[in-house]
């Protein structure tokens, strides 16, 4: 499930992903980030990942077009996670993506909305 939450700015853009990630999930993922996107540049991204467990195939692939199609997007991601596994994830997003990208232990989830804060 990927659920969305309020990050009181437009420049910010802010989700949990918990269980295992299905096609639905990009169906509602994917035209919120494009309206954010739609809304300014230099988007920063928080993703947290709670109780995470992978993609269906669907959407392992709905995640490879996203990387695709978002690959100049963002400004910074933050990926907050609680496992080794999600880490070794963000650092091979690197090459999908303009965006700075940096992982955060889930106990340094202020570490990483102070770090997508910093001016450059």
């Amino acid at each position: 499930m990927i659920e969305q939450f309020q990050t009181g700015s437009s420049q910010f853009i802010g989700f949990t992903v918990s269980g295992k990630l299905h096609d639905e999930d990009y169906r509602t993922f994917v035209p919120a980030v494009d309206a954010a996107i739609a809304e300014r540049t230099g988007i920063r991204l928080f993703i947290e990942f709670a109780d995470f467990h992978g993609w269906d195939l669907h959407a392992a692939w709905d995640d490879i077009q996203f990387a695709a199609t978002h690959y100049s997007a963002f400004d910074r991601i933050a990926v907050v996670g609680e496992k080794a596994w999600e880490g070794w994830m963000a650092r091979l997003c690197k090459p999908f993506t303009h965006a700075t990208v940096r992982y955060f232990d889930s106990s340094e989830a202020e570490a990483a909305w102070a770090w997508l804060r910093e001016d450059r």
